[in-house]
């Protein structure tokens, strides 16, 4: 069916293949009410007309026997490897030649060939995407990254490969995407864009994929055999943009209600994915069952114990079922049948329980932890456990409650802290190295590279080493290009990695040949916002055009930095070196995406110049200095709105549009539109935008956003604060959460295509700015 021009899949009906089942799991299915009977604890309720839809119990189960853990063979279809290279290099792929490595050993490729002929061997499709991709970057001198490609310069005839070259993975777990990455970047995407990601993710070498997309079904189905309607499921399922919170069990409901045509929609997209990615030969990691249910679920279900969760940042968290009940067992059972249905099997699963607090009640924790892990097991015998390293999780207790060996920690704080020892402080269990350089899709330029060229082999090298990956988990994907290559290199390189060195040649490929400004260009970006310390932060300082207006602000979302963590310098330096690149290297969507994100970064980073300026000038009463000073910020927020207008990745209407895209009428539309502009803003209600300090977390320089809320916010405040002078009186209170909630529920269009000239823009960006100080 086609949607505002966009083709969204139809619903398929897919079958549980009963004869994949485990004997205990087929009997309790079979034993399940009649359709739509809500009988507590009974089992999930029959297929009927509501399951997302069926090509063959065959294809299930073929799923279920290849992803139980069993030896795979070397020999497999390359088809969805070709398709891929196709769409990534639609001029060039007949030059390649793609070979099952059939006696290379895991994570392994060959790359050899004459010009015009690059043949590529590797062990899975996604590992001979990824042997291209060390071609491209090697060879060729050509870039595709997240986002921006340099592709369009490569010459007709590919180069030759002075010598075969054959890489293994340093590490066996190469995962990708934070819990919060479908909310923060995306929650209405098309498969399209879907398969755009999975295609440069295996090309960077990655191979387990978290896959939330539809997430909610298999809840939506199982609980109905627990006493729930499905009228009371929808109203407690989050919108699509909030879900991420929901299965962390931190929230629900907020954004809704969901439609059921929504849900089955987005468990077969969610199901495509899954698939997407098994035909690479790469893991589609899904998400587990740890005990998330809805309000009163003990008094619908005799014997269930829950413990209620409290409070996260201002929203009433959902209930804890205690996994050690026998309804756990059931439950889970039920849901992991349901998940199975749309998604098909995997052998490993994403659960976080208690993530950023929780109540533990009377409930055990390693006995919770280990019945978790039995329901996984029996559903999945010998699935893994992907669990997130943060804050305090995993704890003690919850580790000395589970088999550690079919555990993987995903590190969310690798090259945050100091002085970290992941051995003692998980008692050896195999984590992943992992950075999260970005939180709420701030647009923020920079990562501390240096500390994961420091640490990466070193903590390899340990004599007692449990590091087993990495694990790549900004909470929203898409920006700081630079950081996603490095990051992901740092699997498949066997040396030390010269971080210099790597920028510098980063910068040739980039643009599809060296140039002596680019070169300069990105070694100010590497000494300045690439190689900030660890101690307190991973991430760089946020704008402050993007805060909520006060004239002590020292940022905008309230857990970010409050100061820079580089020197201002080095944008603004590199922003005037890309401006000199040379002419016939600035057509790639490559240059274009950089040298808009760097003007973006130039003119935020200068708002923590002015601002100061403008407190001083309103305190010191001086009027004409006061006006003159905010009309400069006025200029700063419209380059700011005209130069990201210029790039697609910046542009609010695109992601407006996307949610729109989902609605089946009008309500829903504007049900959709307001999910995705309220996590942009006040992202929940009152109580959480204030008291949790939710507002601004997921703020972003994008066109759009930066005219319609951020400089119309900024211009109400300066003229109450110009009204106050004028009348030498105390300025007018200004209700921002009702002004921000206000902004949320519009319904106003913005351009989903990029408008004027990129360069022009951001040399008229560098022209306002003021120059860089020496060595600032």
């Amino acid at each position: 069916m086609t949607r505002s021009g966009r083709r969204m899949p139809g619903p398929r009906p897919r079958p549980l293949a009963l004869a994949a089942l485990p004997a205990a799991l087929l009997a309790l299915i079979c034993a399940g009410p009649a359709p739509g009977a809500t009988a507590p604890g009974a089992g999930s309720p029959a297929p009927a007309d509501v399951r997302p839809d069926a090509q063959a119990d065959a294809r299930v189960a073929v799923r279920s026997a290849a992803h139980t853990g069993a030896p795979r063979s070397r020999s497999f279809d390359t088809a969805p490897a070709r398709a891929a290279l196709e769409r990534l290099l639609p001029r060039h792929h007949g030059q390649f030649t793609l070979v099952p490595g059939t006696a290379a050993g895991a994570d392994t490729f060959t790359v050899s060939g004459t010009a015009g002929a690059i043949t590529v061997r590797g062990s899975t499709g996604a590992t001979l995407l990824t042997g291209v991709g060390w071609y491209l970057q090697h060879v060729a001198g050509a870039d595709i990254g997240w986002p921006g490609d340099s592709i369009g310069l490569l010459p007709a005839r590919l180069p030759a490969v002075p010598a075969p070259v054959t890489r293994s993975a340093q590490v066996p777990h190469r995962y990708a995407l934070n819990d919060t990455d479908d909310g923060y970047s995306g929650p209405y995407r098309t498969f399209e864009e879907h398969q755009r990601q999975i295609d440069l993710l295996a090309l960077h070498g990655i191979n387990e994929v978290f896959v939330q997309v539809g997430a909610e079904y298999p809840y939506y189905r199982a609980l109905q055999g627990f006493g729930y309607s499905a009228e009371e499921l929808r109203q407690w399922i989050p919108g699509p943009a909030h879900q991420s919170w929901w299965l962390l069990q931190n929230l629900s409901g907020f954004g809704g209600p969901v439609t059921e045509r929504l849900m089955r929609e987005r468990a077969e997209l969610g199901g495509r994915i899954a698939e997407q990615l098994r035909g690479l030969g790469m893991t589609p990691v899904l998400p587990g069952y740890f005990g998330t249910v809805p309000p009163r679920f003990a008094a619908r279900n005799p014997g269930a114990a829950t413990v209620a969760q409290g409070d996260w940042a201002g929203f009433d968290r959902p209930d804890w079922l205690d996994p050690a009940s026998p309804v756990f067992r059931r439950l889970a059972a039920a849901y992991y049948a349901e998940q199975r249905a749309a998604f098909g099997d995997s052998t490993m699963y994403r659960m976080s329980p208690l993530h950023e607090g929780g109540q533990t009640g009377s409930v055990d924790v390693g006995a919770a932890a280990g019945a978790i892990q039995e329901a996984l097991n029996t559903a999945h015998p010998g699935a893994l456990w992907a669990v997130l390293g943060w804050q305090d999780d995993p704890t003690p207790e919850l580790l000395a409650g589970v088999d550690t060996s079919r555990l993987l920690i995903l590190d969310g704080l690798s090259d945050r802290y100091n002085r970290l020892d992941r051995e003692a402080r998980w008692g050896g269990a195999p984590y992943a190295m992992g950075t999260i350089y970005n939180f709420g899709g701030h647009t923020t330029i920079g990562a501390n590279t240096s500390v994961w060229l420091e640490r990466f082999g070193p903590w390899r090298a340990k004599g007692n080493s449990a590091l087993a990956g990495i694990a790549y988990l900004p909470e929203a994907t898409g920006t700081n290009p630079a950081a996603f290559d490095l990051f992901t290199d740092l699997a498949w390189e066997p040396g030390v990695i010269d971080q210099r060195k790597w920028f510098a040649d980063f910068a040739a490929r980039r643009y599809g040949r060296p140039d002596p400004a680019a070169g300069a260009a990105w070694e100010e970006l590497r000494k300045g916002p690439y190689s900030t310390s660890s101690g307190l932060w991973s991430e760089s300082q946020d704008s402050l055009f993007t805060a909520r207006p006060d004239l002590t602000a020292a940022g905008a979302a309230y857990w970010s930095p409050k100061s820079m963590r580089y020197p201002a310098g080095s944008v603004r330096r590199a922003l005037d070196h890309l401006l000199k690149v040379a002419p016939e290297l600035r057509g790639s969507t490559a240059y274009r995406f950089d040298l808009v994100d760097t003007a973006r970064q130039a003119l935020a980073n200068h708002s923590r110049v002015l601002l100061p300026r403008i407190k001083a000038a309103y305190e010191a009463k001086d009027l004409p200095l006061f006006r003159k000073l905010t009309a400069e910020w006025r200029e700063g927020e419209a380059k700011l709105d005209a130069v990201t207008g210029s790039d697609p990745n910046f542009l609010l209407g695109s992601r407006l549009a996307g949610a729109r895209a989902w609605g089946a009428e009008r309500a829903e539309q504007d049900r959709y539109e307001y999910d995705t502009r309220s996590l942009l803003s006040v992202w929940g209600r009152r109580s959480t935008s204030e008291g949790g300090f939710l507002h601004d977390y997921a703020n972003r320089e994008w066109s759009g956003l930066v005219s319609e809320l951020y400089a119309r916010r900024w211009a109400l405040y300066f003229g109450s604060l110009e009204e106050a002078l004028v009348r030498r009186a105390a300025p007018r209170a200004i209700d921002w959460p009702a002004f921000e909630e206000e902004w949320a529920a519009r319904t106003t269009r913005h351009p989903d295509r990029p408008s004027g000239d990129p360069y022009r823009l951001a040399a008229s960006v560098a022209a306002a700015l003021p120059p860089a100080a020496a060595g600032g």
